[in-house]
């Protein structure tokens, strides 16, 4: 149990760490809060700082949800392992713990009050570090790429493109018979996606929502 607790306190400060106000404070002096949609992430960081800094902040952003999954993810199951044989079985369990606690850290970070970024790069990050152990889940992954890709390409709306995906992901993962764990992580993620993009749904809705050009 310690060895999860501080997994879950580090994975949480990984992903509070807020890479698009860093960027925007650190390259133009700006609180990115307070320009475009207000969103601390790699879409606003784009649309502000240019195509560079929002590449960055996006890669960063995945970093958060792979180092949560797979790196702090391996040092607390090794830690774990001079205890019972049924603990270890929870390997997936755990990795899904502390990336959650990365999306939760990105989302609502300390570092701003609590109030950061939507988590769509944190998230796909988790799952990457999941298909590293889950090799099942990396025909999801491409799938959930390719879909992400179609929306965005025809709509040209990241919020349309991420929303949409994240409601699909748990179609995927009953289709493929992923276990119970990964399927409940696919539903929790696919609720905080919508929640997070409730003020783009309604200007999708209204039809202002900005297009990526």
């Amino acid at each position: 149990m310690p060895w999860i607790i501080l997994g879950v306190l580090v994975s949480y400060f990984i992903g509070s760490i807020p890479t698009a106000y860093i960027f925007g404070r650190i390259l133009k002096g700006i609180d990115i809060r307070e320009f475009g949609s207000g969103n601390v992430g790699a879409t606003n960081a784009l649309r502000l700082l240019g195509k560079g800094p929002g590449i960055a902040v996006l890669i960063l952003d995945i970093l958060k949800g792979l180092l949560a999954a797979l790196f702090v993810g391996n040092i607390v199951v090794a830690g774990i392992k001079g205890m019972s044989a049924a603990t270890i079985q929870w390997d997936t369990g755990i990795r899904i713990l502390l990336g959650l606690s990365a999306i939760l850290g990105h989302n609502w970070t300390i570092f701003l009050r609590f109030k950061g970024g939507k988590g769509i790069a944190t998230s796909f990050g988790v799952l990457l570090g999941l298909a590293v152990k889950v090799s099942s889940l990396k025909i999801i992954l491409t799938l959930l790429i390719l879909t992400w890709l179609i929306i965005f390409a025809i709509s040209r709306i990241v919020s349309l493109a991420s929303v949409l995906s994240g409601m699909i992901l748990p179609v995927y993962m009953l289709f493929f018979k992923q276990p119970a764990v990964l399927t409940f992580l696919s539903i929790i993620l696919a609720i905080f996606i919508i929640l997070r993009h409730k003020s783009n749904l309604r200007r999708i809705f209204q039809g202002k929502e900005p297009r990526l050009k």
